[in-house]
């Protein structure tokens, strides 16, 4: 059987000969994109940058609607079904040789299943970045405005948004992605996940640098006077978020394939570190933004800060801060729509700078274009999220690896497949419940987000 190339394969080989023999017996060559040389490091800098997303500055708003023992265990529970959702990806990946989403989704349901995971990977990352983006219009001319103390006109073309987002999506993010390996972008990961430590560090300590809250300076003893267990109408939105806080499952596969020495358990440690350090970030900016402001808390934390002293020092190097991470984070969520594009037209192509360069420009061309003349668009992209992330975290790992596992090796009644199955199923819930607080948000005319990244 002649199975497609990858558009990427500059010999024309197919990967890893140790899984895909021909009819005749003979072994296939090994085919990878290139040879992996991604430090194991730099691939934890990547996949925790694809998993951080602005959804981090609303987890201080879940935990406010939630309490704080509901929101660990929320928490703590989407970070372990991530783990296993990379699991199944990762062991679907080693039965045929193959580390592409989409060219699992072939093997698995043949064209339509490539075609489905592709427009997934797809809409979900688009929605992404636009939000990225959408953060740099909306908070980086308010930034420049407070640095220089609101004393200028607002008229003035550096005070504009939309330009304000196309310079940074030609000067910053568009040469990072022309990259052709992503493992070079484990320097700017890291930096971006340094911004965000730093975020944490400033929430952490605020507590002390805001003068109009009366705090009891002691972590414990404002977390005896906080809620521990919280249910109430607003809980219910706060699932869909947490569902998603680790969406990152089509970057794994592109950085499996470029790490070092790659195996499956190697990646896995990769997985479960980046994992397990974004969600402590996760749990301390929550908690630590709760106890600051308890009921007071916005669904966007640093607006909340802004609230209080929008020319604070500490504030506005904050902001700048967060700003720095999402446009970092870009590049890394690009990567994974330009795979899918190629797989779906051009599944048989050798790579080819051309073609790497166009796609990589039309997309950021066509996310501006959203961002600046369809501010509205997010609402869709509310709806896409809710239907797209699912498919990618829960639903298509596991019905692809309950097609790919051999029934010889596994039956459909084994516990892995039956596990599998089941976790699918919890996949079709949280889409269908998303789904639902979306209507039910969009005819009550409310403000709450769906859930995203």
């Amino acid at each position: 059987m002649n199975l497609p190339l990858r558009f990427d394969d500059p010999d024309g080989g197919l990967e890893n000969e140790e899984f895909l023999p021909t009819p005749d017996g003979k072994k296939l060559t090994r085919f990878t994109d290139f040879e992996g040389k991604t430090s194991f490091g730099m691939s934890v800098f990547n996949l925790g940058n694809a998993i951080m997303g602005s959804g981090i500055l609303g987890l201080a708003y879940a935990m406010a609607n939630t309490g704080v023992l509901l929101f660990w265990f929320l928490l703590t529970a989407v970070a372990a079904l991530s783990s296993y959702s990379i699991h199944l990806l990762l062991k679907s990946s080693g039965i045929v040789g193959i580390r592409a989403y989409e060219q699992l989704g072939y093997r698995a349901f043949g064209t339509p299943g490539k075609m489905a995971a592709g427009i997934a990977i797809t809409l979900q990352n688009i929605g992404a970045m636009s939000s990225y983006l959408y953060i740099v219009k909306s908070e980086l001319p308010l930034v420049i405005q407070a640095f220089l103390k609101g004393d200028t006109d607002s008229d003035l073309w550096y005070l504009n948004g939309n330009y304000l987002v196309i310079m940074v999506s030609a000067s910053i993010i568009l040469p990072l992605a022309l990259m052709k390996q992503l493992g070079y972008l484990g320097y700017t990961s890291g930096f971006s996940l340094s911004c965000m430590v730093f975020f944490l560090s400033a929430v952490s300590c605020s507590s002390s640098h805001i003068p109009t809250l009366i705090l009891t300076g002691s972590a414990a003893l404002l977390i005896t006077e906080s809620h521990m267990f919280m249910c109430s109408s607003q809980t219910a939105y706060t699932i869909p978020i947490l569902a998603f806080a680790f969406v990152c499952h089509p970057e794994v596969l592109p950085i499996y394939t470029e790490l070092r020495n790659p195996t499956k358990k190697r990646m896995q440690q990769v997985s479960n570190i980046s994992i397990l350090v974004m969600y402590t970030m996760y749990f301390l900016a929550a908690l630590f933004g709760y106890l600051t402001f308890k009921g007071n808390v916005e669904p966007e934390l640093l607006h909340t800060y802004s609230r209080i002293d929008p020319y604070d020092t500490l504030i506005l190097c904050v902001r700048v801060a967060v700003l720095t991470a999402v446009t970092l984070t870009v590049p890394i969520v690009l990567f994974p729509v330009r795979r899918a594009i190629q797989q779906m037209l051009f599944p048989t192509k050798s790579f080819n700078w051309l073609r790497h360069i166009a796609i990589a420009i039309i997309l950021l061309t066509f996310i501006n274009m959203l961002v600046i003349f369809a501010p509205n668009i997010l609402g869709i992209f509310g709806i896409i999220g809710a239907t797209s992330a699912p498919c990618l975290i829960f639903i298509f790992p596991a019905v692809f690896y309950i097609r790919i596992v051999p029934k010889e090796d596994e039956p459909m009644n084994s516990t892995p497949k039956i596990l599998a199955a089941c976790f699918a199923a919890l996949g079709v819930s949280f889409m269908v419940m998303s789904l639902s607080f979306i209507f039910i948000d969009w005819t009550t005319g409310g403000g709450h987000a769906a859930g995203g990244h």
